[in-house]
């Protein structure tokens, strides 16, 4: 459609089209990279636009003006999100940010608890039917648009024709500005160093195949989605859509096969990139963008099986509160889509969320997880909504976990150095016990190299790792899951209290070295729960004393075999040279299991206990059937 032709009198320049706004107005601008920046410019220029109240949700162009006395007199900026080209202007007072749910800004303009007298946004040219997009940004953009008296339109053979709920005909715009020009990047922002490696690699193990991720705002989710890359059949529903994405999507890790809700498409409502990106997104009708009302809302978001929230955070506290948007009393982004998409994940059937973050902030010198939020700073993200955090240190999970239980899981993921002071904190404000022992003071990244999985006979998977503190809870639950019988074999006397104190004293001998222990977890829904534990311990002669416990309705499926293998494996990188175990006489399957794996054990009889010794060096002993540990 030639506008020219079709309606003539709406076809102005910018200067002209300004003039119609009045003073006093309150003006919404289009988001992100969807930006006039033409007509920005042309309304700063124009010195009869006063007072005026501008609303943005991601600004950009007006970060080139915000430090001007004048622009200030003039204008009164209002954010929803406060962009990192505009952190500076906040910290001093000179924007004011409105902190809200993206899903509820929309809202905030059809209901006119936020008027609007005018907007500024772009388009792409018509089609022949007289449908222009609205590209890149139709998030908050379509409420502010439909919501404005008053609506003026940058038509920009560069903006992406996109689908969905993107198009606005020709009649449904007052004014016209025709001005060419490349639209705002928000380039890639790579931090790849070995602190997003390993939060990545830890993302990529609870991330399952068929799964629909969002990716929250900033650079660390994003950073880490090449560590999906061998991931099959991902789905999209997301807030935005950035360029790491896009490798994803190249490849086709990213199918939305397995969606629930419109499956084939990625469901977006912004896309934040540069031209290779919207090049990508241009027609595609792969994409599919709607308002952010409808994209972040958590009941459309929870129609989505399987869906993983992964966003980011600047602190957490030892309960679990999370602060994204601010620095203390500084305000540094904004709520955004985190706490939607964390609410609808977890009405999601099989959905969780992700926080992500490094351990350290300022080149190691504080603690991101730390005993209570800096002041000031906000809880954008209650306790209760916190489901997975992870840092580079590895995977907190905190749902239906106690104050107790957080702090360990928390403590155990934070930087080594500040783990012993966090559990002291936690000690003072009683949110655990006093004699709790802290977690190691290593960087323990090399006990990933000890986890493995099983298939087992029953058609079940077995994850097998080391025993950690947090696992106080389930070794307890799994030591009063066990018959009497089983007990007896293992401690040999019939003991009936497994309590903090006895769990404590078994973990104050664990260093992953000297002395182990690995559990045995199935997977039951959103927790797992454990069936067995093999440990061994510093003994004589360089040998180490190996002892196992299996629960009864996982006995006879090859898992304390399994587990004597992964044990000797470590012992022997330890520089031990065997084993030797204490065992009943009665307990003829444990005694079958040792003489199973070393045919050659030395056999030390006494009235009711044997001892076998055991080399590893073992000239019958079979092959190991799994000698690299898969994880």
């Amino acid at each position: 459609m030639n506008l020219n032709e079709y309606c003539p009198e709406k076809v102005v320049d910018a200067d002209k089209a300004i003039t119609k706004i009045k003073r006093g107005s309150r003006i919404f601008i289009g988001t992100g990279c969807g930006e006039p920046q033409h007509l920005i410019h042309a309304m700063v220029a124009d010195m009869n636009m006063q007072d005026i109240l501008l609303y943005q949700m991601l600004s950009s162009t007006l970060s080139q003006y915000i430090e001007e006395e004048s622009f200030q007199r003039r204008f009164s900026l209002k954010l929803f999100f406060i962009s990192r080209a505009m952190r500076k202007a906040a910290s001093e007072g000179k924007t004011d940010y409105i902190p809200t749910y993206l899903s509820q800004i929309p809202t905030l303009f059809y209901s006119h608890r936020i008027g609007l007298d005018a907007a500024l946004i772009q388009v792409s040219p018509p089609d022949k039917f007289g449908y222009c997009s609205l590209g890149v940004s139709v998030d908050i953009t379509r409420a502010g648009m439909d919501s404005a008296k008053l609506v003026i339109a940058q038509v920009n053979p560069h903006m992406p024709k996109t689908w969905g709920d993107s198009f606005v005909h020709v009649d449904e715009i007052d004014y016209f500005v025709m001005h060419e020009e490349a639209i705002v990047e928000s380039p890639p922002l790579w931090k790849d160093d070995e602190v997003t490696q390993r939060i990545g690699m830890y993302i990529s193990q609870v991330v399952e195949d068929g799964s629909t991720i969002q990716v929250g705002f900033g650079y660390l989710p994003n950073v880490i989605l090449q560590y999906l890359d061998k991931k099959k059949d991902l789905g999209v529903h997301t807030q935005v859509i950035t360029n790491g994405l896009l490798p994803l999507l190249k490849k086709k890790v990213i199918t939305n096969k397995k969606k629930t809700l419109i499956p084939g498409r990625v469901v977006a409502s912004l896309c934040m990139g540069n031209k290779e990106l919207y090049d990508y997104v241009h027609n595609n009708p792969m994409f599919y963008f709607r308002s952010s009302n409808y994209v972040n809302d958590p009941n459309v978001i929870a129609r989505n099986n399987n869906l993983i929230s992964i966003s980011s955070a600047l602190e957490v506290d030892l309960t679990g509160q999370v602060c994204s948007d601010s620095i203390g009393n500084l305000f540094y982004s904004g709520i955004g889509d985190q706490v939607d998409f964390l609410r609808g994940s977890a009405m999601s059937k099989g959905g969780f969320s992700i926080v992500a973050l490094p351990s350290t902030a300022q080149g190691g010198k504080v603690s991101r997880i730390v005993p209570n939020l800096s002041p000031g700073a906000g809880v954008a993200t209650t306790r209760a909504d916190v489901d997975i955090v992870i840092t580079e240190y590895g995977i907190a999970e905190l749902q239906g976990k106690s104050i107790y239980q957080r702090v360990m899981e928390l403590a155990q993921i934070a930087h080594p150095k500040f783990r012993e002071e966090l559990i002291e904190s936690a000690k003072q404000r009683g949110y655990i016990f006093a004699d709790q022992l802290p977690p190691s003071t290593e960087d323990l990244i090399y006990l990933e190299g000890y986890k493995s999985t099983k298939d087992l006979r029953n058609g079940k998977t077995a994850l097998f790792r080391p025993l950690f503190p947090s696992d106080e809870f389930a070794y307890r639950n799994f030591f009063y899951s066990l018959q009497e019988k089983t007990i007896y074999y293992r401690f040999f006397y019939k003991m009936k209290i497994f309590s903090h104190e006895v769990l404590q004293r078994q973990y104050s001998s664990v260093d992953y070295t000297r002395n182990m222990s690995l559990i045995g977890m199935i997977q039951r829904k959103r927790h797992q729960e454990i069936i067995a534990i093999g440990s061994y311990a510093e003994g004589d002669e360089g040998r180490a004393e190996v002892a196992f416990v299996v629960r009864e309705d996982y006995q006879g499926m090859g898992i304390a075999s399994y587990l004597l293998e992964k044990l000797e494996f470590i012992a022997a990188q330890n520089n031990y040279t065997g084993f030797y175990a204490t065992t009943l006489r009665e307990n003829t399957s444990m005694i079958h299991v040792f003489k199973k794996r070393y045919p050659n054990a030395k056999v030390i009889h006494s009235s009711s206990e044997l001892v076998l010794l055991m080399d590893f060096n073992d000239p019958d002993k079979p092959a190991n059937q799994d000698r690299q540990p898969r994880i």
